[in-house]
């Protein structure tokens, strides 16, 4: 039996799906288990044990459904559910189950402050999806698995250090600088930053600013991050990907949060058996104006932008 697991797009979302993938494969050993995404996000999806066959949205999503209709799948699991996904279940014709995205009580809860969210992370609502084949969650956790021959040896990196992923999608999930500067210098250890190339000047302009922040942005591929961050003493990130590879990687985290809140449903994700503690979450609480997205925005809506100017890090 074929199960197609459909997920595009993003770092986060795609590591928040790990779960679904390991619990087929382990609990059902008999399924073929493929997964649709993005090829930009290949490096993520390619070490996966779990995984039987990857296929790639490149640049057509006809030939994608063409080489799908090939492989004959029993049934579609679909994480994305949007206008994409639901064209290949049409054309494939075949059982979907697909993920509950809860528009609806996240738009009364970014439009009208009305919360009637399921206190239930994304992790168990994707679960939901499998719960069907009798998988349930091994609570085990994400999974990131970083390829042997991955090596940082050609950085001059401390033997004991921290990690600042600084960067974000939207700029109203980061930090702005001189808070970014707060930051860093509230921390008592060497601090690497880490980030796309898109961060590369903020990551220099950082580091000019904080003696202790050495700045790796725009250097690094992905599994170059996340053995950094395997290595560190502790991890400092923003809503993004980076926080949840680094919650596969069960590292101590330390959240920022801004124009999106925890309620959402995408805190970080550990197994079972790892202490809750290793999760610090710094938001600034009662702002009648946060939630403004389940996203984000290239400058706050309402100029003041004080869901991260008034972050504080006295007690770290």
């Amino acid at each position: 039996m074929k199960v197609l697991i459909l997920r595009f797009s993003s770092i986060g979302d795609i590591v928040l799906t790990t779960p679904v993938i390991r619990c087929l494969k382990t609990q059902k050993p008999e399924l073929e288990v493929h997964y649709a995404t993005k090829k930009q996000y290949r490096g993520l999806l390619i070490n996966n044990p779990y995984i039987d066959k990857l296929h790639f949205l490149e640049s057509s999503m006809t030939d994608l459904i063409q080489n799908l209709k090939k492989e004959n799948f029993d049934y579609i699991i679909d994480l994305h559910n949007n206008l994409r996904t639901v064209n290949i279940w049409s054309q494939l014709r075949v059982k979907r189950y697909k993920l509950d995205k809860l528009n609806w009580e996240k738009w009364l809860m970014v439009r009208l402050k009305v919360n009637v969210l399921p206190y239930m992370h994304i992790v168990d609502r994707y679960m939901d999806t499998v719960s069907h084949f009798g998988i349930e969650n091994d609570g085990n956790g994400l999974d990131y698995f970083i390829p042997e021959q991955t090596n940082v040896s050609q950085f001059d990196l401390p033997e004991s250090y921290a990690v600042y992923a600084l960067g974000a999608q939207h700029n109203t999930k980061k930090l702005p600088f001189l808070k970014q500067v707060e930051l860093c210098q509230k921390v008592n250890s060497p601090l690497v930053l880490i980030g796309g190339n898109e961060d590369k000047e903020a990551g220099e302009k950082l580091s000019r600013a904080c003696s202790n922040a050495i700045n790796l942005c725009g250097q690094l591929n992905i599994d170059q991050s996340a053995l950094i961050m395997k290595n560190a003493q502790k991890v400092y990130a923003h809503d993004t990907g980076m926080m949840h590879i680094a919650a596969a990687l069960r590292k101590p985290i330390v959240s920022i949060w801004g124009n999106t809140i925890p309620e959402f449903g995408m805190t970080p994700y550990y197994p079972q058996d790892v202490d809750d503690a290793l999760s610090t979450i710094l938001e600034v609480e009662d702002l009648g104006c946060r939630p403004c997205s389940k996203i984000g925005y290239d400058k706050c809506p309402k100029g003041h932008f004080k869901c991260m100017v008034n972050q504080s890090f006295e007690h770290i």
